[in-house]
């Protein structure tokens, strides 16, 4: 027996079709002093794929993949899902919970670290779309596995898969990338820490020779310094490199959406080819099959309420309940209220 009577799946959502863009680039963009000219730019990238981002059928696909695996497990959890910016909207998802009359919810975010965008903006988002609703919903954030078993050996099999299929070797340079922040909101975060264990563990996994971190999505041309290196400056300084070969693992993405397909696909594929580099993109996790075993097993965690939680690394499992000041922004003033944190 458990408390729980469903489970939602907490996304970021991306628009399905052409005149979709402009509407879900303006909540992505919401109190963010943007240009006219800015959002024209975006919208004519994401024109090259008709205005569609993959995230929303990957999550379609994720959400029908973990349903056969808990019924498996009979972990009888009816699943909804929500998405911050584009379709179908947490709120929306929460009327409907309403309708349905849930009490108690598990969440399971679709973001691996901790970061403002990744933990604290969805807990925020939570409160906010709760409090549009009549009624009492318990949500319960599952805990971020960064360090579990099952997301690293899901990395390392995706990594590998990539040096198989392309005649590669275990010394053949792996790149790990993570969407880059700004100092300021990264400095109140352990995502840098976060990522460096994961990909050291990854790297044990595999046996790797030679691997970095480095960023992708830097935005600073908004105004503030963001964490570097950048993926596009290290495939520039490997163009002077004796060794052409690289493997970019995008690690901070659970799965391929829009940032992902023209940062790495297309732009850093670019730079690539201009410093006669070879570049072998690795897929994201999507519904690989250790991936989907982890997000089992920290779902079960926690409606058995066990007290052995697994983990890889010296750092301990991750917290069930985000402390007070959690992955704050970095921004001044108050934070905004926030659901699935201790109580202050």
């Amino acid at each position: 027996m458990h408390e729980y009577d469903s489970l939602l799946i907490l996304s970021f959502g991306g628009p399905e079709g052409k005149e979709d863009v402009l509407p879900f680039l303006r909540n992505v963009l919401k109190g963010i002093p943007v240009k006219d000219e800015t959002y024209e730019e975006i919208q004519e990238r994401y024109d090259l794929f008709d205005g569609v981002s993959p995230i929303n059928a990957n999550t379609r696909l994720f959400i029908d993949t973990l349903s056969k695996a808990l019924k498996l497990k009979r972990i009888m959890l009816p699943i909804y899902w929500g998405n911050r910016n584009w379709h179908p909207m947490l709120s929306d998802t929460m009327q409907k919970m309403k309708e349905d009359g849930r009490k108690k919810t598990l969440v399971f975010v679709t973001s691996i670290f901790s970061s403002y965008s990744g933990c604290r903006k969805y807990r925020e988002d939570l409160y906010e779309s709760s409090a549009t609703i009549e009624h009492s919903i318990e949500f319960d954030k599952i805990r971020n596995g960064y360090n579990h078993p099952g997301f690293i050996k899901g990395i390392a099999s995706c990594i590998n898969e990539t040096i198989k299929n392309n005649n590669l070797s275990k010394e053949t340079q792996v790149f790990f990338t993570a969407h880059s922040l700004p100092i300021s909101m990264a400095e109140k975060t352990e995502y840098k820490n976060q990522l460096l264990d994961s990909c050291q563990l990854v790297a044990n996994e595999l046996e790797l020779k030679n691997w970095k971190l480095c960023y992708q999505s830097n935005n600073a041309s908004y105004g503030n310094k963001w964490l570097e290196p950048t993926i596009e400056d290290e495939i520039v300084a490997m163009g002077q490199a004796p060794t052409k070969d690289c493997i970019v693992m995008p690690i901070g993405f659970v799965c391929d959406h829009m940032e992902v397909v023209l940062d790495l696909d297309i732009d850093a594929k670019n730079i690539a080819l201009q410093n006669d580099v070879n570049l072998y993109r690795a897929p994201t996790l999507g519904i690989n099959e250790n991936f989907i075993d982890m997000v089992v097993d920290l779902i079960d965690e926690r409606m058995q309420k066990r007290e052995e939680k697994k983990f890889l690394g010296e750092r301990g499992p991750n917290h069930n309940q985000c402390p007070i000041n959690c992955c704050l922004s970095g921004r001044p003033g108050n934070p905004k209220p926030s659901l699935c944190g201790e109580a202050s």
